[in-house]
């Protein structure tokens, strides 16, 4: 097939190629920009000299910086298309994690740090939820419960990988290797991706493709000030609860008691993502966006209890590591189709920058204050505190459909 003929294939016929390769980049860039770190953090602790509560606390900076980035990166993602900036922040991210590797001081370090931050908001879900919004906003919300259904196996293959690798290699040799996948495999999709958007969006410009027509919101005007609240506050506080606990899930599991078998408990996490989303996408064709965010915001509540009122007996940690999955694999997928359903896919990008950056900057100094709260006040009480605030987030989700006079938004899917 010559490059002109590929060129004339309508981006909806290659929606399968286009999730499968946003697929492989999102599992690449959550397991080596975020599940990775609580594996190697107590090494790099050491090597830099500082405590581990420390080392957290850069990486909560980060995330702190990232999310004060997310508007403005939502914004480019809107005027220049995400696959352009995607592929950006591919080589952003590779060359973070070398300076990291690289860093000669904790200076360079931190700065190291700040910039994988930003590079993954260029490069993770908000940006792949664009990149299918902006391709086939009318098969979108489909299009992000199969693509969150294959990024689920990021924390299922990186955690036992990640910890793996630094058996035999050093955190800065990891981190080495890592950046290289980023250049061998993200790169190249990303610069696939622009290439098939840039050709449909001249495509649509001479009439030959209406895939990118716009979707409609299901909001009134006057809701939308008080819908963009309750829906921000839910997502900040599920990114809370996930921050806290993904960090230090392996970490988390060994402190009530598991053991050697807290890596293996963790690896069930993510095929449970998997599983809710799969589910989903058989089964959920009548559930609301709406309720699918309380449900999810719920099954977090629910894990975090059994562990708590279970702990050390493995079954209580095996229940935990499967209900807190399920809950983070439909929050996954609602944190791209709940804006989608309720604001439409005009200004998808800028909107997704806005609630990023409340979530990561409520988030931001979760890792940090939830490693203190281990450290000092015990892990009971972190984990009753991070319960209180699922059961927050679940009702801000539930009082978006309380309003009466929108019995709309109760059925908007």
């Amino acid at each position: 097939m010559t490059w002109k003929t590929a060129s004339s294939v309508p981006i909806e016929d290659r929606r399968g190629a286009v999730i499968w390769g946003l697929g492989l980049t999102q599992i690449i860039g959550y397991g080596t920009l975020y599940y990775s770190f609580s594996i190697l953090a107590p090494d790099m602790a050491r090597d830099l000299g500082w405590t581990r509560e420390w080392v957290f606390g850069i990486f909560s900076a980060a995330l702190l910086l990232g999310g004060l980035a997310a508007p403005s990166i939502g914004r480019r993602i809107d005027r220049h298309g995400a696959g352009s900036m995607m592929a950006l922040g591919s080589l952003a991210a590779a060359l973070s994690l070398v300076m990291c590797a690289l860093a000669p001081s904790r200076l360079v370090f931190v700065a190291g740090m700040m910039a994988m931050e930003i590079a993954s908001t260029f490069v993770l879900y908000n940006a792949a939820f664009a990149a299918l919004v902006q391709a086939t906003p009318r098969t979108a919300q489909r299009s992000i419960t199969h693509l969150t259904l294959i990024a689920g196996f990021a924390s299922t293959l990186f955690w036992p990988v990640t910890a793996e690798l630094h058996k035999h290699l050093t955190w800065r040799e990891v981190y080495l290797a890592f950046a290289v996948l980023h250049v061998a495999i993200c790169l190249p999709i990303h610069v696939w991706l622009a290439r098939t958007m840039g050709m449909e969006r001249r495509n649509q410009a001479v009439g030959r493709s209406n895939a990118g027509a716009i979707v409609e919101g299901k909001l009134a005007p006057g809701d939308r000030r008080r819908v963009f609240a309750l829906m921000a506050l839910g997502f900040a506080l599920q990114g809370l609860v996930l921050s806290s606990l993904l960090v230090h899930m392996v970490p988390l599991l060994t402190a009530v008691g598991l053991g050697t078998s807290a890596v293996l408990v963790g690896t069930l996490f993510g095929p449970s993502q998997v599983v809710s989303r799969f589910i989903n996408m058989l089964a959920g064709h009548g559930l609301s966006q709406l309720a699918l965010a309380v449900i999810s915001a719920a099954l977090l509540v629910v894990g975090l209890a059994a562990l708590l009122l279970s702990a050390p007996r493995l079954y209580g940690a095996v229940a935990f590591a499967i209900l807190f999955g399920l809950g983070s694999g439909l929050t996954s997928i609602v944190q791209g189709s709940l804006p989608l359903a309720l604001f439409g896919s005009e200004g998808y990008g800028a909107l997704m920058g806005r609630i990023s950056a409340i979530r990561l900057i409520v988030s931001a100094l979760a890792p940090f204050v939830f490693s203190m709260m281990m450290a000092h006040v015990g892990t009971w009480s972190a984990l009753s505190v991070t319960i209180a605030l699922g059961i927050t987030a679940a009702a801000a989700f539930a009082s978006i459909g309380w309003k009466p006079q929108s019995p709309e938004l109760v059925s908007a899917t």
